[in-house]
């Protein structure tokens, strides 16, 4: 389920094919570049009511979903 919002969210903010979107995949390989980054962790914070911060940036989606879970974890 976490995996699916965040895939949904960087498939809409790039304009890519969702289903193109792996654990494994980069947010490079996606197009993804550092101000892209900031407003992925700005809409992740958005869509799952969490704090994130911009100290944590994920590599990969699979980075990025498991910052959710861990933040929704201490909720």
């Amino acid at each position: 389920m976490v995996f699916e919002k965040v895939a949904k969210l960087i498939a809409e903010t790039k304009g890519v094919d969702v289903t193109i979107i792996k654990p494994e995949t980069t947010l490079q390989e996606l197009g993804l570049d550092s101000l892209d980054a900031v407003q992925l962790v700005m809409d992740l914070e958005e869509e799952f009511s969490i704090t994130i911060g911009t100290e944590k940036i994920a590599r990969t989606v699979g980075e990025a979903v498991q910052i959710v879970e861990e933040k929704l974890a201490q909720k």
